[in-house]
C-alpha cells in the first residue's frame, strides 16, 4: 500500500467485486478524534456477536438446572449437545422460511468454537444476503430468536447464506496481513474503515498472528479497527 493512496471510509463491496485495500483505510484526523477509547470495555461484548451476560451472583442453582433439562427431567445438556441443539432448531427455522418464500438452498450445520454454525449453501441466495450483508445479519437475529423460543437460552449462533460470511472472512485476513506488514514498515499506527462487530474480530485475530497488537475505537455504527506497531 503506497503512502499517496487516498484513504477512504466506504464498506467493503460484495465478495463478486474487485477490492483496493486502501479504499478499507480511514483519514488519520478520523483516527486521532476518537483515540482513546476503551477497547477492552467495548469490544469484549460486541466482537462476539452476543455473548450472554454474567450470572447473577445470587442465581437460585436448582432453577438453573431445572431449565436445562428436558420435559422427562433428564439430565442437563452439554456444551456439545446444546449448540448441536441449537443448529437443529436453527435448521428448522430456516428451512420453513425457504420453503415459504419458495427458494432452494442445502442447510449444513456444523459447530466453530463456542457456537453453533449453520451455512444455506447450494444455492445464489444473494437476494437473502443483501448489498453489505444487512439481510443476512437481520435473519440471524431472528434464527437466534427462534432458538431463544424453544431453549429459554440466549444464542450466538452464526448463520452464513451462499458463503457471505467466508468471503467476508478471506478477504478480511488478507487486508488485516497486508496492514500489518504495512506498520511493521512504517512503524506508524493505521486505522481501517468502520466495521461490523464480526468483521473486527476476524481482523483482530488475524492482526494478532502477524505478531501485531489491534484496537477497537470510535462509537457504532462507526467502529474501526486500529492496529498499532510493536
Amino acid at each position: 500500500m503506497s503512502e499517496s493512496s487516498e484513504p477512504m471510509t466506504e464498506p467493503i463491496p460484495e465478495p463478486t467485486e474487485a477490492t483496493d485495500t486502501d479504499a478499507l483505510v480511514v483519514p488519520a484526523d478520523d483516527a486521532d478524534a476518537t483515540a482513546g477509547l476503551d477497547d477492552a470495555d467495548l469490544d469484549s461484548a460486541d466482537d462476539l456477536e452476543g455473548d450472554d451476560d454474567e450470572a447473577d451472583d445470587g442465581a437460585d442453582d436448582e432453577a438453573d438446572d431445572e431449565a436445562e433439562t428436558d420435559e422427562e427431567g433428564s439430565e442437563p445438556l452439554s456444551a456439545a449437545d446444546r449448540l448441536e441443539q441449537e443448529g437443529d432448531i436453527a435448521a428448522d427455522y430456516l428451512e420453513e422460511l425457504l420453503d415459504i418464500a419458495d427458494l432452494d438452498g442445502d442447510l449444513d450445520m456444523d459447530v466453530e468454537g463456542e457456537r453453533a454454525v449453520v451455512s444455506i449453501v447450494g444455492a445464489d441466495l444473494s437476494q437473502l444476503v443483501g448489498e453489505r450483508g444487512e439481510v443476512l445479519e437481520a435473519l440471524q437475529e431472528l434464527t437466534r430468536l427462534a432458538v431463544y423460543r424453544e431453549t429459554g437460552e440466549r444464542s450466538r449462533l452464526m448463520l452464513d447464506i451462499s458463503g457471505h460470511r467466508a468471503e467476508v472472512r478471506r478477504r478480511l485476513e488478507e487486508l488485516a496481513a497486508e496492514t500489518a506488514a504495512q506498520v511493521k514498515e512504517t512503524g506508524e499506527r493505521v486505522a481501517l474503515r468502520p466495521m461490523t462487530p464480526f468483521e473486527r474480530k476476524v481482523v483482530h485475530d488475524a492482526v494478532a498472528a502477524a505478531g501485531l497488537t489491534s484496537e477497537s475505537e470510535g462509537v457504532e455504527p462507526r467502529r474501526y479497527v486500529v492496529v498499532l506497531p510493536a
